[in-house]
Order: C-alpha cells, then structure tokens, then sequence
C-alpha cells in the first residue's frame, strides 16, 4: 500500500512563500501521476496542480497560476508545491494524492493514495 508522506505546511503572512513536500513512502515518484489538492473549511476538495508521471507539463488551476509551481526531484523522490506570492484565499489543508497510470488531471477522481494533509495559513 502506497504511503504519501507531506509536509512543509505552516503559517504565513500575505505575500509570502511556502514549500510543500510529498513523499512516496515504499515507492518511486516515477510510477506516479501525483496532484496537490486543498480543502479550505466549509469548501469541497479543489486540485491545485499535478505532474505526470510520463513527464508532461505539469497543469495548475486558473487560481494559483503563476503563483504555484509543481516539481518533482527523482534523486530525492520527492514531489513539491512551491507556492510564492501566497494570499489569505489560500488557506487551507493541502493534500498530496496520487494515481496508477501516467496521466494527471485536477479533478479529485481516480486518485487512490492519499496523505495526511499540511495545514497552510495565510494571515496577517
């Protein structure tokens, strides 16, 4: 059973930045096409940005573009969400999921594997 493993969540004043980690724990981030999703209080699940694992071009949502940067180092065989310029809008919990095949998409559908969640705050 795949374990997702996140952190770099925390606390942060408007403007800032932040770096979330995604860790497969007992396997390779190269069999996976991994997505960060979020959930703020009183909103339903929302994906941020995914990678293939075939490599593609990673997508994001309208919301964070520009902003939120997926990547994926296979030496550490972690996947990360730099998130610059972050605004109180995107306050919530942050989740690492991912799916068997090599596509990804932001729709929260197909995704087996899911981590614990980050909280990420963002106040002044």
């Amino acid at each position: 059973q795949l374990q997702l493993v996140e952190s770099g969540g925390g606390v942060v004043q408007p403007g800032a930045s932040l770096r979330l980690s995604c860790v497969p724990s007992g396997s390779s981030v190269d069999k996976y096409a991994i997505a960060w999703f979020r959930q703020a209080p009183g909103k339903e699940r929302e994906g941020v940005s995914c990678i293939s694992a075939s490599g593609g071009a990673p997508k994001s949502a309208d919301a964070v573009k520009g902003r939120f940067f997926i990547s994926r180092d296979r030496a550490k065989n972690t996947v990360y969400l730099q998130m610059d310029n972050l605004e109180p809008e995107d306050t919530a919990v942050y989740y690492c999921a991912a799916r068997d095949g090599t596509s990804c998409h932001l729709v929260n559908i197909g995704y087996d594997y899911w981590g614990q969640g980050t909280q990420v705050t963002v106040s002044s």
